[in-house]
């Protein structure tokens, strides 16, 4: 890709986040950005239709560093808390781009997004499951649960964050695994 194209992409984008940083989305017009950017309108528009699909592109990007970060998703059935804690992680790696894309109007998107995007790549890797009520509420359940739980409580010790709400989404794991081996006698 051409430098150029790159440094511009960059300041437009390191613009967009001092913007959020200080409001909300829908408070920011193209033609700020553009002047903090350096950029013309032009520019911005053969990058982005308008300011919102610059920031749910970065959304996406945020969303699927977290989802990368995980090393195996399929632990959500095996082994709950460990699934938990890398998602937490995930989040811990992410938080500074999270608390600013994801703030205001869009405080609700990311964990929905983080959602999405994990029930497609459970669907991908075990389509059996995709269709599954209990298995989509256990998965449901412990998005939004460990999210918000994390969320609530971000300024605590970040070890004793990780290491309760494992315990709590092993014992939803564990609750789990007990009703399907039921289902299977």
């Amino acid at each position: 890709m051409d430098l150029r194209i790159v440094k511009t992409k960059k300041a437009i984008i390191n613009a967009f986040l001092a913007l959020r940083a200080k409001r909300p989305l829908e408070k920011i017009t193209v033609k700020e950005l553009c002047e903090m950017a350096m950029v013309n309108k032009s520019t911005f528009y053969s990058h982005y239709g308008d300011i919102y699909e610059l920031s749910d592109s970065l959304e996406n990007e945020v969303v699927l560093s977290v989802i990368q970060s995980m090393d195996h998703s399929e632990y959500i059935w095996e082994n709950t808390g460990e699934f938990t804690r890398q998602l937490v992680l995930g989040y811990l790696s992410q938080d500074h781009l999270i608390q600013i894309l994801f703030s205001d109007s869009r405080s609700s998107l990311f964990v929905s997004k983080i959602e999405q995007s994990i029930k497609k790549m459970i669907a991908e890797k075990y389509p059996q499951y995709h269709l599954d009520p209990v298995r989509n509420m256990v998965l449901t359940y412990t998005i939004y649960g460990g999210y918000y739980a994390y969320m609530g409580s971000r300024n605590y010790d970040r070890d004793q964050i990780l290491s309760t709400l494992v315990s709590l989404t092993q014992n939803t794991g564990n609750w789990f695994l007990a009703m399907e081996k039921e289902k299977s006698c």
